[in-house]
């Protein structure tokens, strides 16, 4: 597996499919705007098992079969306006994040979805759906949408 870029974190991004091939999506509280769940990976953390925990962490969902990966890392900047929250939040001032992306079939029934997540984290969303791609990169925030774009493209194949 190839490395990230130097100066982004290290992040997981998790596209979750139930049968029907739509695309987890959830609305963020802190601004509103949808994305799929994501996460940091730990230093010695394998980006797959970041994906499983940061899914159960946000969702409560453990019950997701994996189906692929991006094999490249994918990257985006924070807009200024997230960089100057982070500053002033005392938070590191990475660029942005690098993410590795990996592709999770939904195996369980709806009522384990849980924004509350496992409780072992604060609740990062407000509402979920179902979506199609075209859906998901529409209404996630604009400087995540090339990232999106590419994490739509490479899972193609699967969400025919």
């Amino acid at each position: 597996m190839e490395t990230p870029p130097e100066g982004y974190r290290r992040n997981t991004g998790i596209c979750l499919i139930n049968p029907s091939k739509m695309i987890f999506a959830a609305a963020r509280l802190d601004n509103h705007f949808w994305q799929m769940p994501q996460g940091g990976i730990g230093e010695n953390e394998d980006p797959k098992d970041a994906a499983i925990r940061e899914l159960r962490e946000e969702t409560g969902i453990t019950s997701a079969e994996f189906l692929a990966e991006v094999p490249y890392w994918l990257s985006y900047d924070y807009h200024p306006k997230v960089q100057e929250k982070r500053k002033d939040q005392g938070k590191s001032t990475w660029k942005g994040q690098a993410q590795k992306w990996f592709l999770l079939k939904f195996t369980g029934k709806e009522d384990e979805i849980n924004l509350l997540g496992d409780g072992t984290e604060k609740p990062e969303f407000g509402e979920w759906s179902w979506m199609s791609p075209e859906q998901v990169v529409d209404l996630i925030i604009d400087y995540k949408k090339p990232v999106y774009e590419k994490v739509m493209e490479a899972f193609s194949p699967y969400l025919q």
